[in-house]
């Protein structure tokens, strides 16, 4: 008797649910058996790691606050990936964000008015979709990979980011670090309480999450992107723009990512470092897939992820790990996921070996029927 994957006739909507649940089961299985190599008590370290950063308000607000950008960049990205259109460059779209926002910061030092933080949003935003009209761009007029074009240009981002805080945005009174001056409190996103750095940021989360489900469940334009995802053919043949499908998924993707990076900096950060994400552009990709590129799902992979990340600096103050456990629980995640969406299409049976021998034999030709040449079919 042997296992056998054999296609369904239609994907499971069951599986489809089932598999994130069974990828953070399996993760949590992995996780404890790598604590338990390392020498820890596994569920001594599975608490300091997913438990112990939430019980308390300031945990909770931390891991909001790490949630707001992950769930803003991931709901950006999923109306793309449901188009396949492959945005895989959120991260510089942030870090540019982060840039934009802080040129105003810059420009207007000094400036204590109720305009200057909304302008600040307004121009991460902008930069984060101009820098993601680049890969758009060369998509529609030269038929570039955009996979290729918006991961390196996270590399020129990440270049520039240096260069400026290193140099021109460096600031003169901050004995040589790499970071910009300190913003002003007009430059600053309100706190939602005393306890906590949780921002406002957490509101444009759920705002654009509300947004995206309207525009993929509601709007034309959305309707057209997943049939374009769905049945590119059948897009064709109906008239669907494809340059359009490219440009909206691309240009949502980089407006939200470019309004995370400014989020970010002029939230708890307060200035421009060389640290400006800790990886989030990556890590929304990761929770766009786990939310299986629903809004509402989403958001509890967000949460989820803010949690991997919480939990990876506590690792480090009270298992004395290093940072790098914080990506190898968030890799066996999207690894194990990627592995249970097999059981999405295809489901496993038990056949019998000799019936099995005899089926995976192929059917012999007839002596008197030749077979044809391969254009003849």
């Amino acid at each position: 008797m042997m296992l056998r994957l054999e296609p369904r006739s239609e994907p499971s909507r069951l599986a489809t649910w089932l598999s994130p649940l069974a990828a953070l089961l399996a993760t949590l299985v992995i996780g404890a058996t790598v604590f338990a190599w390392l020498g820890f008590d596994p569920w001594q370290a599975l608490f300091v790691f997913f438990i112990g950063p939430v019980n308390s308000w300031y945990g909770v607000s931390e891991l909001l606050l790490k949630a707001s950008p992950l769930i803003l960049i991931a709901n950006g990205l999923a109306p793309g990936f449901r188009a396949n259109v492959w945005n895989i460059g959120a991260e510089g779209q942030l870090i540019l964000g982060a840039l934009g926002a802080t040129g105003i910061a810059l420009a207007f030092d000094g400036v204590e008015a109720g305009w200057l933080l909304p302008l600040m949003l307004v121009s991460g935003t902008v930069c984060g979709i101009a820098w993601a009209a680049i890969p758009a761009f060369l998509r529609t007029r030269f038929r570039a990979n955009e996979i290729l074009v918006s991961l390196m240009l996270v590399y020129v981002a990440g270049y520039l980011l240096s260069y400026l805080i290193h140099g021109p945005w460096r600031d003169p009174e901050g004995y040589n670090f790499p970071q910009s001056i300190l913003f002003p409190a007009s430059a600053l996103l309100p706190t939602v309480s005393d306890e906590g750095r949780l921002n406002i940021s957490i509101f444009f989360a759920l705002g654009v999450t509300l947004l995206c489900w309207f525009f993929t469940k509601k709007s034309w334009l959305g309707f057209q992107m997943r049939v374009t995802g769905l049945a590119p053919e059948a897009a064709l043949y109906a008239g669907i723009p494809v340059n359009r499908t490219v440009w909206l998924g691309l240009l949502l993707g980089g407006a939200c990512a470019g309004l995370a990076g400014a989020c970010e900096i002029a939230g708890p950060l307060g200035q421009l470092t060389a640290s400006v994400s800790p990886g989030y552009g990556f890590a929304a990709i990761i929770v766009a897939f786990v939310g299986r590129l629903h809004p509402i799902g989403i958001v509890f992979a967000g949460l989820l992820l803010s949690l991997l990340y919480l939990g990876g600096e506590a690792a480090q103050v009270h298992l004395g790990l290093p940072s790098a456990i914080t990506g190898l629980f968030q890799g066996a995640l999207l690894f194990v996921l990627l592995g249970a969406d097999v059981f999405i299409r295809y489901r496993l049976r038990f056949v019998f070996s000799r019936l099995a021998a005899v089926e995976s034999v192929p059917p012999l030709l007839e002596p008197d029927k030749p077979a044809l040449p391969a254009s003849h079919h």
